[in-house]
């Protein structure tokens, strides 16, 4: 049995410009940080040569052609393991519509751990690159690369995406007090809300052309984020996110409604700096930067909500269990 433990994330500035419709005019920017909440993938050897696999629902076929649940089939494929496994995967946070990056979370562990079966031990790049190669040019969706980099990669970094396709990644480097002040500052609400970030980004896609301007200076705002978090200046973090929120709002329908900015406003009344919804927006988590001597104010104005911590994890996808008899 192998198992592997993969990050999720929270995107701080530039999301959206890592869609190729808009890198590829020049070039996105965005600055990521994977947290202590993951996904787990176990791979196991059969006793016979069928697959079955174990997520919201379970399949037992005897082809990967059959395989239902796209992910894991395409990475079979691309590991070139073709039958005779149990494959589970198990996440801290809902696996869907969450604005957390699971989805590619799960492509990264599963190519990890399929790898791991196979006795060769993938690099990040490799797995990042792999992992956009099955989400976006196998399975067609309409997404972007920063999930599966940050997942490959972990910390917290900026990402840079080319516009001929190579992907630069350079870790925010700060001493671990200003980590753990990145940390103290943030919280983290679940609106008790899913969506499919396909539905907002597809919108978003076919407004590339008239959201150029606005994506400029989203990009632009991640850069001056790296400069500011490497300068150990914290709270520009906050302000970061505020003006990164106003941004995003504006570039699809249904990235915000009434109902979650009902909730951004009571943040910031009871003391929060800035905000946003994780990932493509319509729901999933409200991030906040608020000073700690107003967290109380703040879990008070959001009562009913459920609070997340927020810890940084240095590490990307790795390889936890290698089974006795492997």
């Amino acid at each position: 049995m192998i198992i592997s433990r993969t990050p999720l994330r929270v995107s701080f500035a530039g999301g959206g410009t890592d869609l190729y419709d808009y890198y590829k005019t020049g070039h996105g920017t965005v600055v990521s940080s994977a947290f202590k909440k993951y996904v787990y993938v176990t791979v196991n050897k059969r006793f016979d040569d069928d697959i079955r696999i174990s997520y919201s629902k379970t399949e037992i076929v005897d082809s990967v052609d059959k395989v239902e649940h796209g992910l894991v089939r395409e990475a079979m494929k691309k590991v070139g393991i073709r039958n005779g496994l149990e494959i589970t995967t198990i996440a801290d946070i809902p696996s869907r519509g969450t604005g957390l990056g699971s989805s590619s979370a799960i492509t990264v562990g599963l190519l990890n751990a399929l790898y791991a079966f196979k006795g060769y031990r993938a690099s990040p790049k490799k797995l990042a690159e792999e992992a956009c190669e099955i989400e976006i040019d196998k399975l067609g969706e309409p997404i972007g690369k920063q999930d599966q980099y940050i997942a490959a990669y972990g910390g917290m970094q900026q990402i840079r995406f080319n516009a001929d396709e190579t992907v630069t990644v350079d870790p925010v480097i700060c001493p671990p007090k200003t980590k753990r002040d990145i940390e103290n500052h943030l919280m983290l609400f679940y609106t008790g809300k899913t969506r499919k970030a396909s539905d907002i980004l597809s919108r978003q896609k076919k407004r590339t052309v008239t959201n150029i301007q606005t994506l400029d200076k989203m990009r632009d705002q991640a850069e001056r984020l790296f400069l500011d978090l490497t300068s150990l200046q914290v709270d520009k973090l906050g302000a970061a996110l505020r003006e990164g929120w106003e941004l995003k709002k504006s570039l699809a329908q249904g990235i915000t409604d009434d109902a979650i900015d009902g909730l951004y406003k009571k943040a910031l009344s009871a003391g929060a700096v800035g905000g946003k919804i994780t990932g493509a927006g319509g729901g999933g988590f409200l991030v906040l930067f608020v000073p700690p001597e107003s967290h109380w104010a703040v879990r008070n104005a959001l009562t009913g909500l459920r609070g997340l911590e927020f810890k940084i994890e240095p590490q990307g996808s790795k390889i936890i269990y290698v089974g006795d008899d492997y």
